[in-house]
């Protein structure tokens, strides 16, 4: 039985949380990056890493930056023909990303080779790509104790090493869930990362992907931030995007969504002026952004008047 051992809480030291990448990614901390099969998960991931292994900026955070090291594991793709020419596309600094020999035996989550590379190298990033792989053959995914056991102790190898540790796992086929039940296997692996991010594509523009927040708990949600991936023009940042995870899995594009504003516009003002209060409670409740109803307002020509203490939309001339 465990000795018994209080911590008073005043004399707990407060800690300021370090990100990685603000507010998507912290160090010394579990976040999960997921997603449907196909969707461009491993390509961001691998984007990323070739920006932090030169120090360079992350998209849409200006912060200054300093080259890290990385380990990087992958149990679908071999590292020489797949893995190093992403890297190399990526400009990477190849010499900052390490990799665990697996050749003799194959890594776990709990395995002692983690801390131990960890350690030996210095890596402020560690990435297991894709997460189902690597939770060993005695680990029952769906059993809440079990998973929560074993991140926990990930967790602490995180937090004792201030090294980002990220997960990449596919998300299951059970469309209309709810998000955070599409990840394969107990809801504890969510409940256990700080930092939970889903990848998809925006459906009627299948080079356009976007990685939304879905879960944070150390910082504001971000927003979502959106890459091109085509045969054509390559890969390429696109910045910020506005588009919902609902949206994101269930096909809805942002022009859908800007065809339903103008047509709540239209019905709203079709007999006259409009509460603007009572317009934006209705876009929210059809999952319209106030955005994409303020673009539409300006397409339409709609004029805004006070009455009093409240403001009015009415079709301009």
């Amino acid at each position: 039985m465990a000795e018994l051992k209080i911590i008073n809480m005043d004399e707990v030291s407060v800690e300021e949380v370090q990100w990685l990448w603000y507010p998507y990614i912290p160090y010394g901390k579990l976040t999960i990056i997921h997603g449907d099969p196909g969707e461009g998960k491993t390509t961001l991931i691998l984007r990323l890493a070739a920006l932090l292994s030169r120090g360079e900026s992350l998209p849409c955070d200006d912060r200054p930056q300093q080259p890290v090291k990385i380990i990087y594991q992958t149990a679908e793709d071999g590292l020489g023909d797949t893995v190093k020419p992403r890297l190399i596309a990526g400009n990477a600094d190849c010499s900052q990303i390490k990799v665990i020999d697996e050749s003799e035996a194959c890594l776990t989550l709990l395995d002692e080779r983690v801390e131990q590379a960890i350690a030996q190298t210095g890596a402020r990033v560690m990435i297991l790509d894709p997460l189902q792989a690597y939770v060993g053959a005695s680990l029952d995914i769906n059993r809440a104790n079990e998973v929560r056991t074993v991140l926990s102790q990930l967790g602490k190898v995180a937090e004792r090493y201030k090294c980002a540790v990220i997960l990449v796992g596919h998300l299951n086929k059970a469309q209309g869930a709810k998000n955070q039940y599409r990840g394969l296997g107990s809801i504890d692996f969510q409940a256990a990362a700080r930092s939970v991010l889903v990848v998809g594509r925006v459906k009627d523009k299948p080079e356009i992907r976007v990685m939304a927040h879905e879960k944070s708990s150390l910082a504001p949600e971000g927003q979502p931030i959106a890459f091109e991936l085509s045969a054509d023009n390559g890969f390429k940042w696109l910045g910020h995007y506005d588009i919902s995870i609902d949206d994101l899995l269930s096909g809805a594009s942002r022009e859908k969504k800007s065809d339903m504003a103008e047509s709540l516009i239209r019905e709203c003002l079709s007999d006259g002026r409009y509460p603007q209060q009572a317009l934006m409670n209705k876009a929210k409740h059809m999952g319209i952004s106030k955005r994409i109803v303020d673009e539409a307002k300006k397409r339409l020509n709609v004029q805004s008047v006070k009455d009093g203490s409240q403001w009015l939309w009415q079709m301009s001339g």
